[in-house]
């Protein structure tokens, strides 16, 4: 089993930001991948999605508030992009390479995490099976960001590392947690 912690750091782009900690934890065992993100703060500020009925692939969840998750098998240049709504939506994308060949992930056709609410904080937890790339005995690259729109309109982008003149999740020099590869093959 890997586990590893994380904090995201706003993309510094001079705005005026309410208070606002972005933590959480990676973990990888076998197939099988967990992440939780925790927000505390003055959550009155952002733009927070309600709870959806039945929540749904949708795409453009990066407009507002939406947590992501990066994934990519070490040394390749495919990624995943997953984007979880606080309100449930969510989708998967599969990308040949920087930004090339953006596709849904087909082996997912739901997507179940779960979201808590208390005054001061909102937690987000996915666990899931890894897509069949990124499951086998391999290191994963990770990277773990944030898009958090305010009610005032801004939007502010929260990654473990901004390297570039722009906020841009799919570099790879974003991708900075690294998993390691599961001890026993994975079956199937």
């Amino acid at each position: 089993m890997s586990e590893l912690s994380f904090q995201l750091q706003r993309f510094d782009d001079g705005l005026a930001f309410p208070s606002l900690a972005i933590t959480g934890e990676l973990r990888r065992e076998g197939a099988d991948l967990s992440v939780r993100f925790l927000l505390r703060g003055d959550l009155a500020e952002l733009v927070i999605a309600p709870s959806a009925a039945r929540p749904e692939r949708r795409d453009g969840l990066w407009q507002t508030t939406c947590l992501e998750v990066f994934l990519a098998a070490a040394g390749q240049e495919s990624y995943w992009e997953f984007n979880l709504s606080p309100g449930g939506d969510w989708n998967v994308y599969r990308l040949e390479g920087y930004r090339r060949t953006l596709k849904p992930e087909a082996a997912f056709t739901s997507f179940p995490f779960e979201v808590s609410r208390r005054e001061g904080s909102l937690e987000l937890t996915l666990n899931c099976t890894l897509p069949r790339p990124l499951a086998a005995p391999v290191q994963l690259e990770a990277a773990i960001c944030a898009v958090i729109e305010l009610r005032s309109g801004p939007i502010g982008y929260w990654a473990l590392a901004h390297p570039g003149a722009e906020p841009d999740f799919h570099r790879r020099e974003v991708f900075r947690l690294l998993t390691s590869p599961p001890s026993s093959p994975i079956p199937g």
